[in-house]
């Protein structure tokens, strides 16, 4: 399953514009569920309405760290969208100050507020990371809620802050940047990680992994995502896919 992707910005040209399309080549590649994630208060209302319209699809919402500027979000607000039909999670937050560092207090602010509601709705968080990895796990070990806890996606960082991580009861996403041939620290993180920690993802329409890299990326191309970390992690890739399936439901027990 791709446990990250952004189906209302995939490039959808080689299927004629047909989301519908690229969701149906995605299952007949083995896709059983999408986990289409919210960025801002402006895309809410579509991520849901995909969600509706598909059962195997379910979403998040949040406030992404790089668009706080476009509108904030407080607790209340944020625990009216978990009550939205299909919401699994509250996301993508968290930190970048690789891309903005002139934000970095609006940022806080808005993380603490995520992790705050969601621990009071009893929900997972989505968090994006950046060069910011000890306000990213300070902020979560004050503010989190270490039961229903959170993943930490498309995961590049170092080993020590995924231990952190995991020691805070998150999990840890990868997505086709492991596939990379400059990617060795991050697969050498690959190989450590518990594997029932362990989720896969696409974070389509980005980062498309090879053979497709450099091209517009896809939920079906979670596939080779899943096919390197089991080659990786020597073990065969149908085990790989039933552990991070249950891995997924195990930390979204909404989408079940």
């Amino acid at each position: 399953m791709d446990s990250h992707c952004h189906l209302d910005r995939l490039k959808l040209d080689q299927f004629d514009g047909d989301l519908d399309a690229a969701l149906d080549f995605a299952r007949g590649r083995g896709v059983s569920k999408f986990l289409c994630v919210g960025i801002s208060l402006d895309n809410v209302d579509s991520v849901v309405s995909i969600a509706a319209r598909h059962s195997d699809v379910v979403c998040s919402v949040g406030v992404h760290p790089l668009d706080v500027d476009s509108g904030l979000a407080d607790v209340e607000k944020l625990l009216t969208l978990a009550d939205m039909p299909g919401v699994v999670a509250l996301g993508e937050t968290g930190l970048d100050y690789y891309y903005s560092t002139d934000s970095r207090e609006v940022q806080q602010r808005s993380f603490i507020a995520h992790l705050q509601a969601a621990a009071t709705a009893g929900l997972p968080v989505i968090v994006h990371t950046r060069d910011a990895r000890a306000d990213t796990i300070d902020l979560i070990r004050a503010h989190g809620s270490r039961e229903h806890a959170g993943v930490l996606h498309c995961f590049t960082e170092s080993w020590e802050m995924a231990k952190a991580a995991l020691d805070l009861n998150y999990y840890i996403s990868l997505s086709g940047i492991v596939t990379f041939k400059n990617a060795q620290e991050l697969r050498d993180v690959a190989s450590k990680l518990p594997l029932d920690r362990l989720l896969v993802e696409t974070d389509s329409p980005y980062l498309a992994p090879v053979p497709y890299r450099g091209k517009p990326n896809i939920p079906a191309y979670v596939r080779e995502v899943a096919e390197f970390i089991a080659e990786l992690r020597g073990i065969p890739y149908g085990q790989l896919a039933e552990i991070t399936t249950e891995n997924f439901y195990r930390l979204f027990p909404r989408a079940k």
